[in-house]
């Protein structure tokens, strides 16, 4: 660089919203530089002038050490003509980018180290302040209503600034230099409290309540959560009759690291996703007797979190419990509540609400993680802390596309003109009315913040979807992705990898085939952008009743049972569950075949063994029979002592069923038939799956689908692959549920059209009444 120069930085990605202005100035400042910074709608623009060994040493401090929150996604630098300004300013931001595009929108954050120090010293003016946060923590993704990012664009707009923060807001050496969502005790948010044991502070009434046993609604940043002590057996089973949920897990939140250790196995790696600043919740195994039996049923895991928000730190200072329920304030697989109008919806739940008067412009679930047995974080759910973050596609050029996704555990992608697919927040069940008007809300608002038009809807195959549904009234360009296909594209996405081939393990409950019949124990050869060939499957099966074998995994395990050539005999748990008249109208169904659902489908196998073992016979949530199962199995003893045929890519169970039956019979121990079975499964899949992949010259096995949730499984399975010199690709940004079908339903479309190629309509798909 000259002696004197000017230079021009156009930056994109995460940039608004996590402190970038500030941190420009302060290093133009050390520099001793002049020029501006400004965010327009798609970036942060700044120009530095001074002597030029100056202005590179700064450019080069910001390539290195960007506001820790931000995302770069393109860092241009463009000399300009100098104009001899020493001063350096942030500009008011501007409505518009140099090509019409919209910054990304950052997620929401946990209270900084500072923010929380500074929450509990009596010295500092905003102790024990319930909204406190600065450039580095605190909610975005909920309050941001327009772009660029300033405060007349964010929830806070009614919230004028005191002179303390006005001048705190304004100082380029202070850690709230154009932090928007600044608040004080004189000029923030206020705390509200309605119901018994008034008389104090809400935040005290709200204590007091919760230490006496009441269920408590407590408005958060992403929504409102129903809150009680977690060792208290009869609070947490009238939560639990309450919200219809009679066996589902519930997360709990606890004050600290330390404190989630007293109830819970916490090592590094689940320390590092704790106190990450996405505080999501973490699945970790229990310590028993540390809370109630009531918060996990059956399971050996529980859901922690941290206090993530200033309101939760400050609840657990006052009360001495190890662990409070934290669950959404929803009933079933409605979306959370999260307007005070609507409190309504949750009646009867709660017996008072800790309120406040920060509006929540958009919901955000909290997300779920696991983790598996290397150390890495296994994304269950993704929500609060990462939603809205976009996963690149490299599929630039592609018109604007909506994927709907489906309808269990429903979240959306909405892809731009960059080769980026956002993705939405958890919503709910697609099923539920109130769902889809949360549904169709959050669309509009991602739509707006990413200056998106979705010219494609991309949508599963199966006819009966509520999403599919959603899709064909909205009408325009539609493209149907079968269902597995999506749930491989979105691992091959997720790392960067679209256009490889890849030979896709794909294990889940259900997804439309292109026979007609319900999949779900799928061997995909994944050959180019939008081309799959099944080449292997679960030896099929039925499901008596669709929907009602779902919930009665009995009826497949009888099934199955008789295809393995076993006469369903009175001392097998199945049998027994379904009681005399039960079989009796069962054995005439399956004889005359009739509402009879064929299946492939992996999770109902788990299902129906589950069942045989007499672990589940009453599915209350999804995934209920098989998650038991798996804990069951976590503490039976390996064995080697059963195998599925295999032949010709197709895993026949036929063999391991008769080996679980005689293993009942003879007094053997649930937890190690449980092992015995999911070993089986392990070197089932292994061998077709290695077979398969060597047969078609794939290097590369993906591990995707819902079934992959299961920890035993994932951690076999991988190990196997890897053994015979295979390439294994696992979720580690996006869930390998039904929560990332959107992201692979996007990359087939964005690699499927071209603008002038769309069809009007999706393929015609065969009609049929599955179970779900």
């Amino acid at each position: 660089m000259s002696a004197h120069t000017r230079v021009r930085l156009s930056v994109t990605g995460v940039v608004q919203g996590v402190g970038f202005r500030p941190t420009v100035a302060r290093i133009a400042a050390a520099h001793r530089l002049g020029g501006f910074v400004l965010n327009d709608a798609g970036s942060v623009q700044c120009e530095l002038e001074g002597p030029g060994v100056r202005v590179e040493a700064a450019v080069q401090d910001l390539r290195d050490a960007p506001p820790p929150l931000a995302h770069v996604d393109t860092f241009v630098v463009t000399t300009r003509p100098v104009l001899g300004e020493r001063v350096f300013r942030i500009l008011d931001s501007t409505p518009g980018g140099d090509d019409g595009r919209r910054t990304l929108v950052a997620p929401d954050i946990a209270t900084c180290p500072d923010c929380l120090r500074e929450l509990f010293d009596p010295a500092d003016r905003r102790h024990r302040h319930p909204f406190i946060t600065c450039t580095n923590c605190g909610p975005r993704y909920t309050v941001i209503t327009d772009l660029p990012y300033d405060r007349p664009a964010t929830t806070m707009a009614d919230f004028a600034m005191c002179p303390a923060c006005a001048a705190e807001y304004r100082d380029p050496a202070d850690r709230r230099y154009h932090a928007q969502t600044i608040a004080c005790p004189e000029c923030g948010p206020r705390l509200s409290w309605h119901g018994p044991h008034g008389g104090g502070s809400a935040l005290e009434s709200a204590a007091a309540a919760l230490r006496d046993g009441l269920i408590v609604a407590i408005k958060g940043i992403g929504g409102y959560h129903l809150a009680c002590r977690a060792d208290d057996d009869a609070t947490v089973a009238r939560l639990r009759q309450r919200k219809n949920r009679p066996a589902k897990p519930f997360a709990v939140m606890v004050a600290d690291v330390d404190h989630a250790r007293r109830i819970c196995v916490v090592d590094d790696a689940a320390a590092r996703s704790l106190t990450s600043p996405a505080a999501p919740i973490v699945l970790l195994a229990a310590h028993p007797g540390t809370v109630s039996d009531e918060v996990a049923p059956h399971l050996r895991d529980l859901g922690v979190m941290l206090a993530y928000s200033p309101v939760h730190h400050l609840l657990f200072a006052d009360l001495d419990v190890p662990a409070l329920v934290m669950t959404s304030a929803n009933q079933g697989g409605s979306p959370i509540v999260y307007r005070t109008e609507d409190l309504g919806w949750i009646d009867g739940l709660a017996e008072a609400v800790l309120d406040h008067d920060r509006p929540i412009h958009v919901p955000c679930e909290d997300s779920v993680v696991s983790i598996d047995a290397d150390g890495n974080e296994l994304p269950l759910r993704r929500s609060r802390g990462f939603a809205p973050l976009p996963v690149p596609l490299g599929a630039g050029g592609a018109p604007c596309i909506l994927a709907t996704g489906g309808d269990l555990k429903t979240t959306f992608a909405l892809t731009g003109g960059h080769g980026r697919a956002h993705l939405s927040s958890h919503l709910g069940d697609m099923a539920e009315l109130r769902t889809q008007g949360c549904f169709a809300a959050t669309v509009d608002h991602l739509a707006f913040l990413t200056g998106s038009v979705p010219a494609v809807i991309a949508h599963d195959a199966h006819p009966g979807y509520a999403t599919t549904r959603w899709a064909q009234r909205h009408g325009g360009r539609l493209i149907a992705v079968q269902h597995h296909h999506a749930h491989a594209v979105s691992l091959l996405a997720e790392h960067r990898r679209l256009g490889d081939p890849m030979l896709a393990v794909a294990f889940d409950g259900t997804g439309f085939g292109t026979d007609g019949t319900i999949w779900g124990g799928e061997l995909l050869a994944v050959t180019g952008p939008a081309e799959f060939t099944r080449v292997g499957h679960l030896a099929p099966f039925r499901l008596p009743g669709g929907d009602g074998a779902v919930r009665s995994p009995a009826r497949i395990a009888v099934d199955l049972l008789r295809r393995a050539g076993i006469d369903p005999a009175g001392d097998l748990p199945p049998v027994a569950a379904l009681g005399a008249r039960g079989m009796h109208i069962l054995t005439q169904q399956l004889d005359r075949e009739v509402g009879c659902v064929p299946t492939t489908s992996m999770g109902r196998l788990f299902d129906a063994v589950s069942s045989l073992l007499g672990v589940c016979q009453q599915v209350t949530y999804e995934g209920q029979a098989a998650v038991e199962l798996e804990h069951l199995a976590r503490v039976g003893r390996d064995s080697a002592a059963a195998d599925f045929d295999v032949a010709d890519g197709v895993l026949d169970p036929a063999p391991v069923m008769r080996r679980l039956v005689e293993g009942l019979r003879a007094g053997a121990a649930r937890a190690d038939l449980a092992r015995l079975f999911h070993d089986a499964v392990i070197r089932a899949t292994v061998r077709a799956a290695g077979d398969a992949a060597t047969g078609v010259g794939i290097p590369t096995v993906g591990l995707t689908g819902g079934v992959f949730a299961n920890r035993l499984l994932l951690a076999g399975i991988a190990a196997g692959l890897r053994a015979r010199g295979l390439e294994v690709l696992t979720h580690r940004v996006v869930p390998c549920n039904d929560g990332g079908l959107a992201l692979g339903q996007a990359a087939v479309a964005a690699l499927s059209v071209s603008p002038g190629a769309l069809r009007e309509r999706s393929e015609p798909c065969a009609s049929v009444s599955p179970g779900r």
